[in-house]
């Protein structure tokens, strides 16, 4: 048992050798858990091992912390960071609060709508908080809706001198002329020298702005720079948009977060699709830099390098994650690398300094979309290795048949459905399933990287997803066209929704009046966002359409005064729809749910296991199936890899060399977002939020394990 923290100190020994090889190479500080991703490099890997192998079994409980602040489909999706014996967290009503590490006693806990004023109806999300300090200077950077916000560490009161009393808007100084739009910071922005630099989450619709990257002054909240995401005229990329509307698109923004190189200067930043999603007859052109990975100077925001994954997209192939800086040793060569991983199942790997991606890349030519107006471009990026961490197609072989009613069931759904390829087109003439699916592959939770066996930790979601494309109403009804543009997408054309992460709007008039409506609108509830961005006659207009209210078009043209300039897709997808059974259970063979080691120097799997279970088909002799999971793996010196993310409500530990389940834990929910590692006095600690949400119900507790004194 003693043999343990001496082993690993000869192996880091090894390591810090192996690093001569290179000056320049700075190992960080993986004791410490200050970083979204636990260290500058993203890792999300922990040095300590006083919780191993043979001890783990051992874990319990030591405190938890409830926010007292969850709605119905309320979430946590946030990994808490802590700073010398203090953690900091966000509530799922976006509180942030700072706890005794040890103790979960709390210090203090900060409202921001105490100075953003008025209720906050919708909270969105917040996956993460930014430190800062200089001597006695230390700061908290956090979000909500649309603002940046710096407090003081060890008060939690706003800093008055960052900003206008404390906050930035971050709808300002975009660099273009819409004025009013949907804005969400969810992802915490990193620190390089004296700036944050930061990304957002936009709309989805031709309303969308431009997701344009940008960093800010710690200290007075000023804008250093801005990376232009959609290129303006004259910019590298220009010429890879259509030029009657380059300015009229939005989208390519950074939602997912981003990692800086603090050595070298460099943030890495990937970025998500252009809008509309699905339909891309105003966006002629491959798009750059939407679903791209940016190396940008980080001082001045000039570009190095960039990678396009997904050329022109139809298929909301988002970059999911914060990429990791690795370093891997290929050929006798040690190389300073970044890894991003895809929604598509695939690990892309480049030289952090040159763009050189590590193994080959291929342009394999893929079908082409039928759509009116619809430009495909005739190839997409395929990496040679690493081998892709999930199977990359559904076929006749993976439809789902552990039942013959299940699989009548779905056989059923898929008529008129077309899959087999990755890269299937969104059509109009019929569903196809999207494979993988729109929520990864990888997700948001990010991938966890071992920098002394070179060895890559990921999470996946094997479920398919069914698009269906339907050509725009008629200008008729305006109304409608508002209704499709600003909500068909979450829940459906026809308004049925996708229970029960998207309500049916039918009969709404049986539950609220116009000004209740109206309100819910403009504020939004629960898991829906507030469309305070849309203008008051559009809204009206929106509001009699939903409640079924008798409107001419007369009127309607009136109500708009005039009409609007605003753009609409010639085709929209009908909803987002998973290829589930009435259960509820996904439609393709398990598993559901992966967690895959992948040895980053050769490029190829170590071992793949399964990530989750549902007790009654267990119970029913069903091997463990797998669930959809949310929230990324930690891995540590100790020789495990901790993770939750499951719709089954626990917490696991793998063997990181076999990927063996080592011990497990009931969560009081489902813990959707990324555990933190810690030592205070020590003592080490594993802490995860166990938010829920996502089809499991909500929670509001953050809980600690540790060993038994």
């Amino acid at each position: 048992m003693r043999l343990k923290p001496i082993i690993n100190l000869f192996l880091l020994f090894i390591f810090l050798a192996s690093c001569s090889e290179n000056s320049e190479y700075n190992l960080p500080n993986y004791s410490e858990w200050r970083f979204f991703g636990g260290s500058p490099d993203a890792a999300r890997y922990s040095s300590l091992s006083h919780i191993n192998k043979e001890n783990v079994k051992n874990l319990e409980v030591v405190w938890t912390y409830n926010t007292g602040d969850a709605t119905e489909r309320s979430q946590i999706q946030s990994q808490p960071i802590v700073v010398e014996d203090i953690l900091f967290g966000v509530s799922p009503q976006l509180n942030v609060f700072a706890l005794r590490a040890d103790t979960g006693k709390p210090v203090w806990r900060f409202n921001p709508f105490q100075i953003l004023g008025g209720e906050n109806s919708w909270a969105g999300l917040n996956r993460g908080l930014t430190y800062w300090e200089d001597g006695n200077d230390k700061r908290i950077f956090t979000s909500a809706s649309n603002f940046l916000i710096a407090l003081d560490a060890e008060t939690g009161t706003p800093i008055e001198s960052f900003g206008e009393k404390g906050m930035v808007d971050l709808k300002k100084d975009l660099d273009t002329d819409l004025e009013d739009f949907l804005l969400i910071s969810n992802s915490p922005g990193v620190i390089f020298e004296n700036k944050i630099i930061i990304g957002m989450r936009l709309s989805e619709g031709l309303d969308a702005a431009p997701g344009h990257i940008r960093a800010y002054n710690v200290l007075t909240g000023e804008r250093e720079w801005i990376f232009h995401t959609i290129p303006h005229p004259g910019e590298f990329g220009h010429d890879t948009w259509d030029e009657k509307y380059w300015d009229k698109i939005g989208g390519a923004n950074n939602w997912a977060g981003m990692t800086v190189d603090i050595n070298r200067g460099i943030v890495f930043v990937p970025t998500g699709s252009a809008t509309y999603d699905f339909w891309g007859g105003y966006r002629h052109g491959q798009n750059l830099f939407a679903n791209t990975l940016l190396a940008l100077n980080a001082n001045t925001g000039e570009r190095i390098w960039h990678f396009q994954g997904v050329h022109h997209d139809m298929w909301d192939r988002d970059f999911p994650a914060n990429p990791n800086l690795i370093r891997i040793k290929k050929e006798g060569k040690w190389i300073d690398a970044v890894a991003q991983t895809s929604k598509q199942g695939f690990v892309f790997v480049f030289n952090r300094e040159t763009g050189e991606p590590i193994w080959p890349m291929e342009e394999l030519f893929v079908p082409q979309s039928e759509l009116e107006g619809e430009k495909s471009w005739p190839t997409q990026p395929h990496p040679t290795l690493p081998e892709p961490f999930m199977r990359m197609s559904y076929t006749e072989k993976e439809i789902l048949n552990l039942t013959p009613e299940w699989e009548k069931d779905i056989r059923g759904k898929l008529e008129n459905v077309k899959y087999g390829d990755m890269w299937e087109p969104p059509s109009d003439k019929h569903g196809i399933v999207l494979f993988p699916g729109m929520d990864g592959g990888a997700e948001w939770g990010g991938s966890s990287f071992d920098p002394f066996t070179q060895t890559l930790y990921v999470n996946a979601n094997e479920i398919p997803w069914i698009i269906k494309m339907k050509l725009n109403p008629s200008f008729d009804n305006i109304g409608q066209k508002i209704y499709v543009n600003y909500c068909g997408n979450c829940h459906g054309i026809d308004g049925k929704g996708n229970p029960p992460a998207f309500p049916s709007l039918e009969n709404l008039n049986k539950k609220f009046d116009w000004k209740g409506l109206d309100e819910i609108i403009r504020n939004g509830k629960g898991a829906m966002p507030a469309f305070s961005h849309i203008s008051e006659s559009e809204r009206k207009l929106l509001t009699d359409y939903l409640l079924g209210s008798e409107i001419t078009a007369e009127q309607e043209k009136k109500e708009l005064e005039g009409g609007t300039e605003q753009l609409y897709p010639k085709y929209y997808m009908e909803g987002y729809s998973r290829l589930l059974t009435e259960d509820g259970y996904p439609g393709i063979q398990p598993p559901w749910g992966t967690l895959t080691a992948i040895n980053m120097n050769t490029g190829r799997i170590k071992w793949q296991s399964v990530l989750g279970e549902f007790d009654e088909l267990s119970e029913k002799g069903f091997a463990p199936t797998g669930t959809e999971n949310y929230g990324g793996p930690v891995t540590t010196a100790g020789g495990l890899v901790f993770i939750a993310a499951t719709k089954d409500e626990k917490i696991r530990a793998f063997d990181k060399d076999t990927g063996k389940i080592l011990w497990e834990a009931k969560l009081p929910a489902a813990g959707h977002a990324t555990p933190a590692i810690y030592e205070v006095k020590g003592k080490q600690y594993v802490v995860i939020a166990c938010g829920g949400g996502k089809g499991t119900k909500s929670g509001d507790a953050y809980v600690a394990f540790a060993l038994p004194d």
